[in-house]
């Protein structure tokens, strides 16, 4: 283990401590939801019919069923992001990228910045491509015979998700740049009192400019630095071997009619792009980029796939592999409303922004962004987790005095840094890679404190 330098060896140790840590997030969500039943039940009186009312809290359609609209647009997203990456000029020239690399540590350095780039422009086509091309990088350093540490690479791969929600795809800055959209997370009282709260106060911010920032600057080299030297690591895991595919086949039998015509036919995709291409321009040129919300990102997502794929067909066989990913968003966004349900009905809510109130305005963003952090561990959506936790912290912060945007921006972030730690988003670069969660949690664990170190430390100054 000396051989390996101290960060290298660091890593190693950490990726073997953490493989015993990780879980299910369904299974989590549902253990959350049922402590949250109980202390809902207690809030309201302990007895059965406290039960009953909680009960019907997390049914009705304020919480179950609360969130269906918010879930299909994440699913959009996620949809839509992998549909690009799964394009060929994005697939051609992240192959092209890895094969300019000019060594093994340049080519993990590569991979980090890559993936935090991409997923400040959009968080799905970031984890995509960062899977896409750290598997297709490490094919490339076993072709020049370099011997680079693949759930490395893989985990570098990755680390865009530790920046994704200070960029032009997070959920909750633009989720907060309508009245409408801050009414159905916050209702409309609170909503009201906040109003909505611009894209110049979030991401385009001084605050986030630096914390983003940072943050892209420093995943590189983190990376870099934990690279073991060339043969050094005692379980190396080689990358797959070339050839398999891993996303959408653009391949297929010639026509064998004018409807098979028609299904491959350019005309069809020119016939949607060129509507899509008209409203986003106009819903810019109206709005303006700081009002910038869900429905445009995933207009301009939806654009640019049909485009780069040229075909109906191609686009069609890509957004059936993507939909494949959205199991999670499915199945856990009800749980979610139903647990920020029966917060809001029993009052539990406003008994927890009243604790927040307590902490003091100069430490009140660091707290939110700690308390962000834990809850991501459980809640493993930012959308989920902007949805549960948004009210509470909303209102401690109007009562506190904090800016509203300081404090939406601290959820962003505790919600973004135990991402490294949390398996749920890990899945399409675990299947895509080949790799396993327990290879590559260590060094996304070490990433997770130098990142953190930088984030607390912003948020502390900024107060």
């Amino acid at each position: 283990m000396s051989e390996l330098g101290w960060l290298p060896a660091l890593g190693v140790a950490a990726r073997r401590g953490f493989a015993r840590l990780t879980t299910e997030p369904f299974t989590i969500a549902v253990i959350l939801g049922v402590v949250v039943l109980v202390c809902a039940s207690v809030q309201l009186g302990g007895d059965v019919d406290a039960l009953r009312r909680t009960l019907g809290l997390w049914h009705q359609n304020d919480g179950l069923w609360s969130l269906l609209a918010f879930g299909m647009q994440m699913c959009l997203m996620l949809v839509l992001g992998s549909v690009l990456a799964a394009a060929r000029p994005v697939r051609a020239g992240l192959a092209w990228l890895a094969r300019i690399s000019g060594g093994p540590r340049r080519l993990v350095g590569l991979t980090a910045l890559l993936s935090c780039t991409l997923a400040l422009i959009n968080w799905p086509f970031g984890l995509i491509c960062g899977a896409v091309f750290a598997r297709g990088a490490g094919q490339e350093a076993a072709r020049r015979g370099w011997r680079v540490h693949y759930p490395l690479l893989c985990a570098a791969g990755y680390s865009g998700m530790m920046v994704w929600h200070g960029g032009l795809s997070g959920t909750a800055p633009l989720k907060a740049t309508t009245l409408g959209d801050l009414q159905e997370v916050l209702g409309p009282a609170l909503a009201g009192q906040i109003g909505p709260i611009p894209l110049t106060e979030t991401l385009f911010g001084g605050l986030n400019l630096w914390v983003t920032g940072g943050l892209w600057l420093l995943a590189p080299l983190l990376f870099m630095a934990m690279t073991p030297r060339d043969g050094s690591d005692p379980a190396a895991v080689p990358a797959p071997a070339a050839g398999q595919p891993v996303l959408a086949d653009d391949l297929s039998p010639g026509p064998a009619s004018w409807l098979d015509r028609l299904e491959r036919a350019r005309l069809v995709t020119w016939a949607l792009a060129l509507p899509l291409a008209a409203a986003l321009a106009l819903h810019l040129q109206t709005e303006g980029l700081a009002t910038l919300d869900l429905n445009t990102v995933n207009l301009g997502l939806w654009l640019l796939a049909l485009v780069l794929h040229g075909r109906p067909d191609r686009f069609l066989r890509a957004c059936d592999v993507g939909v494949r990913a959205c199991t999670g968003i499915i199945l856990l966004f009800p749980l979610y409303g139903g647990i920020m349900g029966m917060l809001n009905g029993s009052g539990l809510s406003a008994a927890l922004a009243g604790r927040f109130a307590e902490a003091g305005a100069g430490v009140f963003t660091l707290v939110t962004f700690l308390s962000a952090a834990l809850l991501n561990l459980v809640v493993s959506s930012g959308g989920g987790q902007w949805a549960v936790q948004g009210p509470v912290v909303m209102a401690a912060a109007q009562a506190q005095g904090v800016a509203p945007a300081d404090a939406l921006l601290a959820i962003a972030y505790g919600d973004q840094w135990t991402n490294m730690l949390q398996p749920f988003w890990a899945a399409p670069l675990l299947a895509i890679t080949g790799v396993r969660a327990r290879d590559i949690t260590g060094y996304c664990a070490l990433w997770l404190l130098a990142g953190g170190v930088w984030i607390a430390a912003c948020l502390l100054v900024h107060a």
